[in-house]
C-alpha cells in the first residue's frame, strides 16, 4: 500500500486535531534513535567476573545482562 503523501504543516495539523496519521507514516523505515548497538571491551578483575557469574546463575542470565542491568540501573540514578 502506498503511502499518502502530504505537506509538514498539515501532518502537524491533522496531529494536532486528534486526526488518524498513520497512513502518512512509513512504519517500516522508522527507526528508534539511541538504541544502535556499540561493542566495548573492559577489562575486569577476576573477583569481579565470578560474582558477577555467581549473579547470572542464580538470576538465569548471562554476564553480559547483568553487566548491562548493572550500568543501566547506576546510569538511572545519576541522571539529571
Amino acid at each position: 500500500m502506498k503511502k499518502q503523501s502530504i505537506s509538514a504543516s498539515e501532518f502537524e495539523h491533522k496531529f494536532d486535531e486528534g486526526e488518524d496519521i498513520i497512513k502518512y507514516l512509513d512504519i517500516d523505515s522508522a527507526k528508534r534513535p539511541g538504541v544502535e548497538q556499540r561493542r566495548v571491551s573492559v577489562d575486569f578483575p577476576q573477583w569481579m567476573v565470578s560474582q558477577l557469574d555467581m549473579v547470572a546463575r542464580r538470576l538465569g542470565v548471562t554476564r553480559q545482562s547483568v553487566i548491562k542491568v548493572f550500568i543501566s540501573e547506576k546510569l538511572k540514578e545519576n541522571s539529571l
